[in-house]
């Protein structure tokens, strides 16, 4: 029996949860903040949120009033994040990969590198189609990667993070082709490993990027290094945030 995708198992666990529950929510809403007046918008937009996960960017869209709409695989991020559906904000599980709504909205994101995770380079490309269709004519795709360059520079190889009753010991590494970061779930009490889980990002450049949006007709327009919008820097920018329309002749 083929093991089930790293990603299946690890979203839906609630180590995931556990481990990430601090992020940073006032840098997230500051980053859209930023973006928004960046794109300017019209009132009352269409926007998904492509791997929305339990919906704190679509919640911040959803509040500056545009109609917002998350997808994401894990079921259990989804049925958290519908506590806080509105008029104007829904989510829905979803595989990206799949198709979704067709010409429906006017931008699409996919933040905080929820991307890359996939097996081939196949399921990627489709996962960018189903991005691509599902904007109009000429609408934007943004999507936050992590910048290879400087994530290869600066990766911190062992953590060890302490949460309630339980040790996450975090090791990190790379290859030519991905990153990986295995994290090993300890119990404070027995000092037993409970569980093990390795995420797996691959290594996409702006090149690579370049190639995968052209060919879903998607064209670049602009690219930034970080969360406050600076230029991309190869070497310095810790982020890689592309900008991207949709052009169909």
């Amino acid at each position: 029996m083929r093991k089930e995708a790293w990603y299946k198992d690890w979203f839906a666990s609630p180590y995931y949860h556990q481990l990430y529950q601090n992020r940073d929510e006032t840098e997230a809403y500051r980053f859209i903040s930023t973006l928004i007046q960046y794109l300017n918008p019209s009132p009352n937009s269409y926007m998904l949120d492509v791997a929305c996960g339990k919906g704190r960017h679509s919640i911040a869209l959803a509040e500056m009033g545009f109609n917002v709409t998350g997808i994401d695989l894990s079921l259990p991020s989804i049925e958290e994040a519908k506590v806080n559906e509105t008029d104007n904000l829904h989510f829905f599980q979803h595989d990206m990969r799949l198709p979704f709504w067709v010409n429906y909205f006017d931008y699409a994101f996919n933040f905080f590198t929820s991307f890359g995770y996939f097996r081939t380079k196949r399921e990627h490309d489709n996962a960018i189609r189903t991005i691509a269709n599902s904007l109009k004519k000429n609408g934007v795709f943004v999507i936050d990667y992590l910048n290879v360059h400087y994530a290869e520079n600066t990766l911190h190889s062992n953590d060890i993070t302490k949460i309630d009753d339980t040790e996450f010991h975090i090791t990190r590494w790379h290859d030519a082709t991905h990153f990986y970061k295995q994290i090993q779930v300890i119990d404070t009490e027995s000092f037993a490993p409970k569980h093990l889980f390795t995420e797996k990002i691959a290594k996409f450049s702006l090149g690579d990027f370049t190639e995968m949006l052209s060919y879903q007709h998607l064209q670049i327009q602009e690219v930034f290094g970080d969360y406050q919008l600076n230029s991309f820097n190869i070497k310095n920018s810790p982020r890689l945030i592309i900008i991207a329309k949709k052009h169909i002749k």
